[in-house]
C-alpha cells in the first residue's frame, strides 16, 4: 500500500523555538535554521539539497536522532558511539509524526557506514544467539564488498519494505547506473509503503517524480523543481556547453 498524507509515517519538522535563547552558536548557528517554519514531508519521498556547509546532513542526522536512531546510522537497535560528534540539533526539533508506524526503518550516512558495518561484524561475534544481523544485508561481510556493493546490500537486503528510511548522500559510493538502479528501488520500496527522506547531490536521485525537493542556502529553505536546482543546472549546463564552460573555468 501506498503512502497518503493522511497514513505516512512522518508529516512535518519545525523548531521548538520556544527552547531557543539564541541563534549565535552551531548547529543554530546554520542560517536556514532562523528562517525555519515548518517542513513538511512528502508521503513518498523528500530531498533536502544544498552546497556543502548549508546544513543538510546536519539537518537530517538531528532528525534521525530525534526519532531515535544512532547519529552514525543504522536501527533503532544500533546503540554506539565511535566519535562522539553529532550536534544537538535534535534537542530543538519537533516532528510530527502520523497515525501509524512503520514496520522496518534505517537511518543510512555514507560517512559513518563503515562505523555501522564494523559493529555489525562485532555483534555477530558476541555469542547471543539468534540469527546473524549480517544475514539480513545479504549474508557476507560489508567489509569484504566494495563501497558501493555494501551500500547496495543495504538497500536490497535490508530495506524490507513499509518503512521510514533516512539517507544521508547515499549516492556517495554510487557509480550513475547503480544510481538509476536506486532510483527503481526507492519506488519498488515507496509502492511498498514506504517514507524516504534524502539528502544528496545527485540530480539523477532527485528526479524521482513521485518527491518534493528542499533546498537550502544562506536565504532558508524552499521548495523546488528538480530544473530549478543549481545541481541541475550546474550539469546542464556542462554536458550542453562543456568547451565553453571548460575555456571560463581554466581561464
Amino acid at each position: 500500500m501506498k503512502l497518503t498524507k493522511d497514513t505516512q509515517y512522518i508529516k512535518s519538522l519545525s523548531l521548538k523555538r520556544e527552547r531557543i535563547r539564541s541563534f549565535g552558536s552551531y548547529p543554530l548557528s546554520l542560517p536556514f535554521l532562523r528562517h525555519l517554519e515548518e517542513l513538511t514531508f512528502h508521503p513518498s519521498v523528500t530531498y533536502i539539497i544544498g552546497e556543502n556547509g548549508m546544513g543538510k546532513s546536519t539537518l537530517l542526522e538531528g532528525a534521525a536522532t530525534n526519532l531515535g536512531f544512532n547519529p552514525e546510522g543504522g536501527t533503532r537497535n544500533f546503540n554506539f558511539s565511535s566519535y562522539d560528534s553529532h550536534s544537538n540539533l535534535d534537542e530543538y526539533l519537533r516532528i510530527t509524526k502520523g497515525v501509524r508506524r512503520p514496520r522496518d526503518s534505517f537511518f543510512f550516512r555514507a560517512e559513518t557506514y563503515y562505523n555501522v558495518a564494523t559493529h555489525i561484524e562485532e555483534l555477530d561475534t558476541e555469542p547471543l544467539g539468534g540469527p546473524r544481523i549480517i544475514d539480513s544485508f545479504g549474508g557476507k561481510s560489508l567489509h569484504e564488498q566494495s563501497h558501493g556493493e555494501s551500500f547496495f546490500a543495504a538497500f536490497l537486503e535490508r530495506f524490507q519494505g513499509n518503512g521510514l528510511y533516512i539517507l544521508d548522500e547515499p549516492e556517495a559510493a554510487l557509480s550513475p547506473v547503480r544510481q538509476l538502479a536506486m532510483l527503481a528501488r526507492i519506488h519498488e520500496l515507496a509502492e511498498d509503503g514506504s517514507q524516504f527522506i534524502i539528502s544528496t547531490h545527485s540530480p539523477i536521485l532527485m528526479a524521482y517524480p513521485d518527491a518534493v525537493i528542499y533546498q537550502i542556502d544562506e536565504q532558508g529553505i524552499e521548495e523546488a523543481l528538480l530544473e530549478e536546482t543549481s545541481h541541475y543546472s550546474v550539469l546542464k549546463q556542462f554536458f550542453e556547453d562543456r568547451d565553453r564552460l571548460l575555456h571560463h573555468l581554466f581561464k
